[in-house]
């Protein structure tokens, strides 16, 4: 199955995520198909960018998001 979740960047409490489209057989931060977005919690107010064409065109081909990542494109949709 393939979902479109965050994989892990930055440093030690200075957390920095990307938005990817992996298997879920995949670890966390290994293997991933295509790199969508990105999210930095640690910035005022947060930094959300996610591609919402190649995100929607993932969604049609049956990719499953996390509910972290539909909250996310929630936010940047509107």
């Amino acid at each position: 199955m393939v979902k479109i979740r965050l994989r892990r960047d930055g440093a030690k409490k200075a957390p920095y995520y990307k938005v990817v489209v992996a298997d879920s057989r995949y670890p966390r931060d290994g293997r991933f198909i295509e790199e969508i977005g990105c999210y930095d919690p640690m910035k005022e107010p947060a930094v959300i960018s996610i591609d919402k064409e190649k995100y929607e065109a993932w969604i049609k081909n049956g990719a499953r998001p996390t509910d972290t990542v539909k909250a996310l494109f929630g936010k940047v949709a509107k």
